[in-house]
Order: C-alpha cells, then sequence, then structure tokens
C-alpha cells in the first residue's frame, strides 16, 4: 500500500505571515491553535513584522493550523501567508511563542 501523501505523514509546514500581527495577540492565538491540534514548533515575531510560525506534525493537523492563519478570525489583520513545507526535524517540543 503506498502511503506518500496520507493523512498522517509527519511535516513541518513554515509559515511566514504579514499583515498587522504583531502586537495584536497573534502569536497567542497561534500557540492556542497548534497546541488543540497537537502540533509542536514556535510562533516568532520578525523584524520587518510578519510573523514566521514553525509546526510539525501530522500534514492534515498542518494544512487546518495554515487555514486558521489565513481566516478572517485571526487576530488582527492578515494580508498574506507565504508556507514553506518540508521534512519534519523532529527537533521541536511544546509550541513556544518567541
Amino acid at each position: 500500500m503506498d502511503t506518500v501523501g496520507d493523512e498522517d505523514d509527519i511535516v513541518r509546514l513554515t509559515a511566514w505571515v504579514a499583515g498587522r500581527v504583531q502586537g495584536v495577540g497573534f502569536r497567542w492565538w497561534t500557540r492556542s491553535r497548534a497546541l488543540e491540534l497537537g502540533l509542536v514548533g514556535s510562533a516568532a515575531n520578525l523584524r520587518d513584522g510578519r510573523v514566521e510560525v514553525v509546526a510539525e506534525g501530522p500534514r492534515d493537523h498542518c494544512e487546518q493550523l495554515l487555514s486558521a492563519l489565513r481566516s478572517p478570525s485571526s487576530p488582527g489583520w492578515v494580508d498574506h501567508v507565504v508556507e514553506h513545507w518540508s521534512e519534519p526535524a523532529g527537533d521541536l517540543t511544546g509550541f513556544d511563542e518567541k
């Protein structure tokens, strides 16, 4: 049985969120969504005003987090989200706000 693309595949999602996403509770909100989905990783403010989100876990859970980041229910105002998918590094525990 071929398991490529299986929902249970563990992946790493890196997302850069641009807009008014600093100083509005965006990292805390992201952490809450990620923990609800059982993901590990971090949400960090970048100097240019974006938030970088790194999450590892089942692909379908990472896709749900990505959808949440793009949804109008996120705090602040999201202009756009750039996503990058990669193999998991397996070096993350918990979900940190940086």
